[in-house]
């Protein structure tokens, strides 16, 4: 379908999630993912337990440098619990980790190093070339046979020109999100970069993920800065061969410049059902 025949969502909801208190959210339909309307895209549930891991505990002049979230199953469009645990705390470092479950069931896993911050005179090196400019407002963008109506109409999205979810990577998109992930409550650069990171591969699609069940089974986003700003750009490509699995990897970049890296296992087999 032509992306500029699909019109703007009429309305959204207000957020990816209602707090409910007491660790428990509500999730909205904006958090379902392209492949069922009833599963959650991973990267509103990322950047939840992002803010969950953010939240506990903090201490100033430091950061959380990592985070590795482990999809365990499909996570529902449903009430979920949020809890946090500090593993171990030092002087300058710090391993959080967290779980995420619906119905008492654990669907996401998460750890994270907190760190202090660098020195003032630490130099700031660059070591991949610049991302493409921001590109102009674009309609919204398809993908073949996928649920729109979640979280893909919830992000705006802006390729290079041409193309979309359906062009064969590597790829390169901006994206920001149209909602904040919790009602009433504002986003940190930390749960911008978690609510787009797991669409890294997506956003380089190598592998033909309608012929085999290509999905990914974990996220790693590692920030060496905070990102600045609501748009984000990824740039990822795919590493796959026979008999082993495949491995997409982004950069992610802000309107400054780089501020980290994306790392996604991918599970590549027969289309046998999703597991």
């Amino acid at each position: 379908m032509n992306p500029e025949l699909v019109p703007f969502p009429d309305a959204l909801p207000a957020a990816f999630y209602h707090d409910l208190g007491d660790g428990r959210f509500e999730s909205t339909p904006a958090t379902a993912g392209p492949w069922n309307a009833k599963s959650q895209h991973a990267g509103p549930p990322s950047a939840l337990i992002g803010r969950a891991l953010e939240h506990h505990d903090p201490r100033p002049g430091m950061r959380i440098a990592r985070v590795t979230v482990e999809l365990l199953r499909p996570v529902p469009v449903a009430d979920l619990r949020v809890e946090v645990r500090t593993v171990r705390s030092g002087g300058s470092v710090e391993i959080l980790e967290g779980e995420i479950t619906a119905d008492d069931v654990p669907v996401l896993l998460a750890r994270a190093w907190r760190l202090v911050t660098s020195p003032e005179d630490t130099p700031a090196l660059r070591p991949v070339p610049p991302a493409p400019a921001l590109p102009g407002p674009q309609p919204p963008h398809t993908m073949a046979g996928a649920h729109l109506d979640g979280y893909i109409a919830a992000m705006e999205w802006r390729f290079e020109d041409g193309a979309g979810f359906d062009t064969l990577g590597p790829g390169a998109a901006w994206a920001r999100q149209r909602i904040p992930l919790v009602a009433g409550s504002p986003d940190s650069p930390l749960t911008r970069a978690l609510t787009v990171a797991d669409s890294s591969w997506a956003v380089g699609f190598e592998l033909d993920h309608h012929k085999n069940l290509v999905i990914n089974t974990d996220v790693t986003l590692a920030l060496h800065r905070d990102p600045v700003g609501e748009w984000l750009c990824l740039r990822s490509h795919t590493a796959a061969g026979p008999n082993g699995s495949g491995l997409a990897v982004g950069q992610l970049d802000d309107a400054t410049g780089g501020c980290g890296q994306v790392l996604q296992t991918l599970l590549i087999t027969e289309r046998r059902g999703r597991p």
